[in-house]
């Protein structure tokens, strides 16, 4: 019984997590280059264990990232749902690629949400698009091979299923 419930304590702790690195300050020449920690960790539990972390995790989580960052509610939230949708709809043949194969796919779903962010922004008449705004995609596919081994070590070290 206690099993279930440590499981989806974990994966609320890893998507805390990536969001306090979300929100963490970077010096002002690395902030185009931040990955999207969030996206890669609710992508990392939608491939891994479908069942526990889907879109609904991943609103909620995007309406925290909206609040955390004081953007406008829903935008980031409604990204997150639709790279996890993505992800998930997939989950089975992601899963079978090779990990920079992985990487690359991450980081098309990476690009989508931003996409989806400036889209959505441009609509309110907030956004501008710079180049330097889809640098952390390519951060994003870089790292995703750690996060995925760590993840994947947390998964299977308190065995959560």
């Amino acid at each position: 019984m206690l099993q279930p419930a440590s499981g989806r304590v974990w994966i609320w702790f890893s998507v805390m997590l990536a969001l306090s690195l979300s929100i963490m300050p970077l010096p002002h020449q690395f902030e185009p280059f931040r990955p999207d920690w969030l996206a890669m960790a609710l992508i990392y539990w939608a491939l891994a264990l479908p069942h526990r972390a889907n879109v609904g995790t991943a609103w909620v989580a995007g309406l925290l990232l909206d609040v955390l960052l004081g953007s406008t509610l829903g935008v980031r939230a409604m990204a997150m749902a639709i790279s996890t949708y993505l992800a998930a709809f997939q989950f089975q043949k992601i899963r079978n690629f090779s990990l920079w194969q992985q990487a690359f796919i991450i980081g098309l779903l990476s690009l989508v949400g931003k996409l989806t962010i400036f889209w959505a922004e441009h609509l309110f008449g907030r956004a501008s698009l710079n180049l330097a705004y889809f640098w952390s995609t390519l951060s994003t596919m870089l790292i995703w091979p750690w996060v995925f081994l760590v993840l994947r070590k947390v998964r299977r070290r308190f065995n959560i299923k």
